[in-house]
């Protein structure tokens, strides 16, 4: 029996007769702290087969994304991830962020014709040279989509563990910029260090009343 994410993205290239179908997802919308981080994956058809262990990367152990991860990336499959830091996102808010990110990711991919991205959730993502078409609950229908938030996934949390190394107080690599109640503690604490996003409510009520004309 055919994996069902591999008879889907089979499915959407017929309706859409198109011979390459990207995947685009991301990672890190939530969090106080780090970037929002985006992947476009393209998977050839004739290997996609090889992949039926990848799912949506929510609903995978932390040591089975990493094992997908690396099978993935040492694959014959195109991909490119873009970061959107957490600078951007106060700049821009983090809908449009994650487009930039989105954005990022796909230029890698922009030599592929006759594609179609995927994009997970509800909204196109503005500005992307590629045609598209979201698709809500992308990453668990899609393979393309599902490869994309693994790939992103990993990449952002080895990401966090870099920056745990250079700000040691925050535990980075244990809730990956998330608001666990050890983070918010630790902003109450320290208050809030360069990677984290001014723009959230939790980060912004630690900020002192002066910062708050500069958002």
């Amino acid at each position: 029996m055919e994996n069902t994410l591999l008879a889907f993205d089979r499915q959407i290239s017929r309706d859409f007769n198109v011979q390459h179908l990207i995947g685009i997802d991301e990672a890190g919308r939530g969090p106080l702290a780090g970037p929002v981080v985006a992947c476009a994956c393209y998977i050839p058809p004739e290997i996609a087969a090889q992949f039926a262990g990848v799912n949506d990367s929510k609903k995978v152990s932390a040591k089975k994304r990493e094992g997908l991860f690396e099978l993935l990336t040492q694959s014959p499959i195109t991909y490119g991830v873009g970061f959107a830091s957490a600078a951007e996102i106060d700049e821009l808010n983090i809908l449009q962020a994650t487009f930039l990110a989105m954005r990022r990711a796909s230029q890698k991919l922009l030599p592929l014709t006759n594609a179609l991205a995927l994009i997970d959730g509800p909204h196109k993502c503005a500005g992307l040279e590629i045609p598209q078409t979201p698709v809500v609950d992308g990453d668990a229908k899609s393979l393309a989509v599902a490869a994309a938030s693994i790939i992103a996934k990993v990449t952002r949390d080895r990401y966090m563990d870099t920056l745990d190394k250079r700000y040691p107080a925050y535990n980075f690599s244990g809730h990956k910029g998330y608001g666990t109640a050890k983070h918010l503690a630790a902003l109450r604490q320290y208050g809030p260090c360069p990677e984290h996003r001014k723009t959230f409510a939790p980060v912004r009520a630690l900020l002192p009343q002066r910062d708050l004309f500069t958002l």
